[in-house]
């Protein structure tokens, strides 16, 4: 990414690593990723009117739960400071989406980490899956990456 604030496609939101987030090696501890890839997601939803705040859901699509998340380790994240944390939506369905996303390093050189977080929007009086609303579909839809154009 030659413009770390930007992306093609997605979203680009820096995060920062504090001093408690890092394994007695000094670097980003593997179960910190999935706290910071939930840190760089909610403040993109906030700003657009879904959020939690005050003991309150601003919107139903709020409650939903991960089903999967798979990550690949690249490199190690060293000390503090922010990290730029690129995510989009490579699938949003009926009642289900999934991110894909990648940690890389402000300047965005440095890939440090890639993978996919899947979660399915459930009903708080089931906790049976249910469907997005059309705002989450508006909104998901400036996440979805374009497909690919045939060479």
């Amino acid at each position: 990414m030659s413009d770390p604030t930007a992306a093609p496609y997605g979203h680009v939101e820096h995060v920062p690593v504090h001093f408690d987030d890092l394994d007695a090696l000094g670097i980003l501890h593997n179960a910190r990723y999935a706290v910071l890839l939930e840190r760089a997601l909610t403040p993109y939803w906030s700003e657009r009117g879904v959020s939690f705040q005050g003991g309150r859901h601003s919107s139903p699509d709020v409650f939903h739960a991960v089903r999967e998340f798979t990550i690949t380790y690249r490199a190690p994240i060293s000390g503090t400071g922010p990290v730029a944390v690129h995510f989009w939506l490579e699938h949003f369905g009926t009642t289900s989406a999934r991110y894909a996303f990648q940690f890389r390093s402000v300047d965005g050189h440095t890939l440090y980490a890639e993978g996919t977080r899947a979660i399915v929007r459930l009903d708080p009086a089931t906790m049976r899956p249910t469907a997005w609303t059309e705002t989450a579909r508006t909104i998901a839809a400036t996440l979805v990456r374009p497909a690919p154009v045939p060479a």
